[in-house]
């Protein structure tokens, strides 16, 4: 079993893929916890509390644009912190921040990315929205922390998954087939954690303008119909 766990160790630290207790961040703030905690953090940050109505959100500037950032909660714990462009642009110049932002995140090692997202300049937004309904989205992950790693819980998934085809004397003596059966475990895992971590970003449309709206989501308070 030591074999298979020193081989379980070494697949998902050169993957970087499990962090029990990683959540994604924003501006280093942990999508996590109360929202009125999260809006003091922000508050911290410099952005200001704007009430219109009902519409609760927060104002500043984030990565060079100035911003409206609402606060989303499932069962009052915060999922999602929303980032809009508090002005709107012409369809040329919200082509041009699309596919800086895209540019930004590829260039960011904090990132992993599964697509290519780059807008083409012969690509028609304004008809592809309205007569296609479609979408323009990138889609990008935030790496693990690997100082959140929890091996202990690491070594107790695996060993779980691997008892529903061995007996446990059959780990204590593993074979080739064994440890590759780890890589594979190993690796669904990672890829389960890393979705965890999503933050995309699409293109809006109001009276005929564009601007951008940025999601920091936190998959693991995300509602999965346990309230159902």
């Amino acid at each position: 079993m030591k074999k298979l766990l020193f081989s379980l160790l070494a697949t998902l630290l050169t993957l970087s893929l499990y962090a029990q207790n990683d959540v994604t961040t924003f501006l280093g703030i942990p999508v996590d916890g109360f929202k009125s905690e999260m809006r003091q953090k922000l508050i911290a940050k410099g952005f200001t509390p704007k009430k219109v109505g009902t519409n609760e959100y927060l104002e500043g500037e984030f990565n060079g644009t100035d911003v409206h950032i609402y606060i989303a909660t499932n069962n009052n714990k915060v999922y999602r912190i929303m980032v809009c462009d508090a002005n709107t642009q012409d369809e040329a110049n919200i082509k041009i921040r699309f596919n800086k932002l895209v540019n930004q995140f590829e260039n960011n090692k904090r990132y992993t990315a599964l697509d290519q997202y780059t807008i083409s300049d012969t690509e028609d937004i304004s008809y592809e929205m309205l007569v296609h309904k479609k979408n323009f989205d990138a889609l990008f992950y935030q790496n693990p922390d690997m100082e959140k790693v929890d091996t202990l819980a690491l070594q107790n998934k695996i060993r779980e998954q691997l008892l529903e085809k061995y007996k446990p004397e059959q780990l204590e003596n593993p074979t080739e087939e064994m440890n590759q059966e780890v890589q594979a475990i190993a690796m669904r895992i990672g890829m389960d954690m890393i979705f965890k971590k999503p933050v995309w970003f699409r293109i809006c449309e109001s009276y005929g303008e564009y601007y951008i709206t940025m999601y920091y989501d936190n998959e693991y308070n995300h509602a999965n119909g346990e309230d159902l």
